[in-house]
C-alpha cells in the first residue's frame, strides 16, 4: 500500500469534488490554531463540510483498499475466530481499529485511518500477521467493536472515555503540592531500588525494550527480547506513578506535564556496563504509557562479516561499498537493523584517509574516526540542511540516518553523481522498490541510474536457542512449497532451556536480498521499465530474494520456518 502524503488529503478531496478550496482552506486555519492538532479529515466531517462516508469512500478509492460497511453487509466480522485475542479493546477503541478474520498468517482488520502507518506497524509487530486493511467509519467501526468484545461477557463500551469532542479540564494540571508528593514518593528507597531491578532484569533478559503500559487496575511491565514482547509483571495503580517520576527525573522530563508527549534519557551503570536509556512517555485513557529503550554499547560489535550476510552477497556488498563515488540504500520495515547495517559498513570503510560524515536522528552509537551529526529538526537542523552543509566539508563518505523527502533524495543523488558515497536507508518491501520509492518522490530516471550501486534490503529473524532446538516434522506440501523435502529441519522448544531463559529463541540474525544496478538494470531505470521487471532481471543475474536466504538459514538450523514466514510474507 502506498503512503500518501496527508499534506495532500486536502487536495485529493477537491480533486473528488467532496469539498471546496474556501472550505479546506477554513479547516486548515483552525488546524493551525488548535493547541492539539487534530487530523484534517476528522475536522472537515465535525464542521459538517464532508460526509465521513464520503471521506472513507476517498480514501480507499485513492489507496486501493476495499470500502466496508454494515449497511452494504460487506463489513463481516468472523466471530468464531477469536480475534479479540489479537488485538485488546482498549486498543481496538482508542484507535478504531476492528480486528475482522484472521488466517495463519494474515490478519484483516477495518480502520478509519488507513493513514496511521505507526498503528498499522504496532498491529503487525504485536500479531505477527501480515495485514489485510479496510476502510470503514467511525460508527460503523464502533458498533462492530461493541458486537465483538461485548460478545465476550462486557457490560458497557467505553467510548465516551476516547470521545475526540471532549476537552481536558485545565483542572486536571497537577498542583504544586501533588507535584511535590510525587517527587518525595519518586526519591523513596523502595521506589528507587524497583526502577533499578526493572532495568537491571531487562538487561539480564537481553531486553532491547522496556514498556510501563497503564491499564483499568494495574500497570504492565513487558519486555521486548529479540523483537518479540514478553510481559514480566503488574504494577499497582499506587506505585506506578513513582515509578514513572522517578523515570522521568532521571531523564530530565517534566513530572507535571501528562497530557503531551516528552522523550528524554539518561545513562546508568549496570555492573561493568554503561547503559544509554532512551525514555519515551505518550498519554493514554488510564495514564501515562512509559518506554525504555536500553543502549548496551559496549558489547555492540559492529562486523559486517557476522551480520548474516551470505559469501556471495558480502562479496557484492564489499565491492559496492569500497567504491569512491555512488548511492548505497538500506531498506525494510522499522526494526530491521537497517541501522546496525550501516555502521557495519562504515565500520569497514572507515579510514584515517577518508573524511566520513554522518546525519542520524538520533545517533544510536559512537564509531571513533567518525564525524556524527545529530539532527535537531526543532531548531532547523534536518536532513537536508545537514546534507547541504556537508557538501563543504570535503567528505568523501556521507551517511544520511532516512531519506523522507524529494530535497533530501536529491542531494543524496547530486552528492553521489559529484564523486561522493553516499550511505542512507528507505522504508520499502523489497530493494526494487527503492527505485520506484526514489521515483515517487520525483527523482529524475537518469539522474538515479546514474547513481545509484546497491540496494540492501533486510529483516530480523530470531535465532533458535542452539541448545534446545528440536526437530521438527513439516507436511509434505509445506515442504515442497519451500524445497525443504528431505531437509532436516528444526523448531523452538516450546519450553526453553536455561540458557535461552525459557523462550526457545536466542538472539536474531538478519536475512538479505542484494540488488546491484550494473549497466543493463541502470538502463531499466532510465527507460522507467516496469518494476516487476527489473526484478525478474536481477534474479536472473543472481540476485537471492530475503525468501531464499531465510530459507538458506533455516536449512542451517539458524532459524525456523515460521520466523521466515512472518518476516518474508510481504516480498515475493
Amino acid at each position: 500500500m502506498e503512503r500518501i502524503d496527508r499534506r495532500k488529503l486536502g487536495e485529493i478531496l477537491i480533486e473528488d469534488e467532496l469539498i471546496t478550496k474556501a472550505q479546506l482552506q477554513e479547516a486548515l486555519d483552525i488546524q493551525k490554531k488548535m493547541e492539539e492538532r487534530r487530523p484534517l479529515g476528522e475536522l472537515l466531517v465535525e464542521l459538517g463540510y464532508l460526509p465521513e462516508e464520503g471521506l472513507c469512500l476517498s480514501l480507499s478509492k485513492k489507496l486501493g483498499l476495499k470500502y466496508v460497511s454494515f449497511s452494504d453487509k460487506t463489513l463481516d466480522i468472523k466471530f468464531d475466530q477469536d480475534v479479540d485475542k489479537l488485538i485488546s479493546e482498549d486498543f481496538a477503541i482508542t484507535h478504531m481499529v476492528l480486528p475482522l478474520s484472521k488466517t495463519p498468517v494474515s490478519l484483516t482488520i477495518a480502520v478509519w485511518d488507513p493513514l496511521d502507518f505507526v498503528v498499522l506497524d504496532n498491529i503487525k509487530k504485536l500479531t505477527r500477521l501480515n495485514l489485510i486493511v479496510y476502510c470503514s467509519t467511525r460508527k460503523d467501526i464502533k458498533e462492530g467493536i461493541e458486537k465483538l468484545y461485548l460478545r465476550k461477557g462486557l457490560k458497557e463500551t467505553r467510548f465516551k472515555e476516547f470521545s475526540v469532542d471532549e476537552k481536558i479540564p485545565k483542572d486536571m494540571t497537577p498542583r504544586k503540592s501533588e507535584i511535590d508528593e510525587l517527587k518525595l514518593k519518586a526519591a523513596e528507597v523502595s521506589v528507587v531500588r524497583l526502577v533499578n531491578n526493572l532495568i537491571r532484569e531487562g538487561i539480564k533478559e537481553r531486553a532491547s525494550d522496556i514498556h510501563l503500559e497503564p491499564q483499568e487496575n494495574d500497570v504492565a511491565v513487558r519486555y521486548r527480547i529479540d523483537g518479540a514482547l514478553h510481559e514480566a509483571e503488574h504494577l499497582s495503580k499506587d506505585t506506578a506513578p513513582a515509578v514513572i517520576s522517578r523515570i522521568k527525573i532521571l531523564s530530565r522530563l517534566d513530572i507535571a506535564e501528562k497530557r503531551l508527549p516528552q522523550d528524554g534519557g539518561f545513562m546508568t551503570k549496570v555492573g561493568d556496563k554503561s547503559i544509554d536509556i532512551r525514555v519515551s512517555t505518550i498519554p493514554t485513557i488510564y495514564g501515562e504509557k512509559l518506554a525504555m529503550r536500553l543502549l548496551d554499547k559496549e558489547s555492540m560489535h559492529f562486523d559486517l562479516s557476522s551480520i548474516g550476510l551470505s559469501k556471495a552477497d558480502y562479496k557484492k556488498v564489499e565491492e559496492n561499498i569500497t567504491k569512491p563515488n555512488g548511492l548505497v540504500f538500506l531498506t525494510g520495515p522499522t526494526g530491521s537493523g537497517k541501522t546496525t547495517t550501516l555502521y557495519c559498513i562504515l565500520n569497514e570503510i572507515k579510514s584515517s584517509r577518508k573524511n566520513i560524515i554522518t546525519i542520524e536522528d538520533p545517533v544510536e552509537y559512537r564509531i571513533e574516526g567518525i564525524n556524527q551529526v545529530q539532527a535537531q529538526p526543532q531548531i532547523g537542523l534536518d536532513f537536508a540542511r545537514g546534507l547541504r552543509s556537508f557538501l563543504r566539508q570535503d567528505p568523501d563518505v556521507i551517511m544520511v540516518g532516512e531519506v523522507r523527502d524529494l530535497e533530501t533524495a536529491e542531494i543524496c543523488v547530486r552528492s553521489a553523481l559529484v564523486g561522493r558515497l553516499v550511505l542512507s536507508t528507505l522504508h520499502t518491501n523489497d530493494s526494487v522498490g527503492a527505485i520506484s520509492r526514489l521515483l515517487d518522490f520525483g527523482i529524475e530516471p537518469f539522474l538515479l541510474s546514474s547513481g545509484l550501486n546497491m540496494v540492501i534490503a533486510q529483516r530480523l529473524v530470531r535465532k533458535l536457542c542452539p541448545e534446545c532446538k528440536q526437530p521438527i516434522k513439516l507436511e509434505a506440501d509445506i515442504a515442497a512449497k519451500y524445497e525443504l523435502k528431505g531437509v532436516k529441519v528444526y523448531g523452538p522448544n516450546p519450553k526453553g532451556c536455561k540458557s535461552c531463559g525459557g523462550y526457545g529463541f536466542s538472539g536474531r540474525i538478519a536475512i538479505f536480498e542484494v540488488m546491484c544496478a550494473d549497466t543493463e538494470i541502470k538502463n531499466m531505470i532510465e527507460r522507467k521499465e516496469d518494476i516487476a521487471a527489473i526484478r525478474e532481471a536481477l534474479i536472473k543475474k543472481g540476485m537471492r530474494p530475503l525468501r531464499e536466504d531465510s530459507i538458506d538459514k533455516v536449512k542451517e538450523g539458524i532459524t525456523s520456518l515460521d520466523e521466515v514466514i512472518a518476516a518474508t510474507m510481504e516480498t515475493k
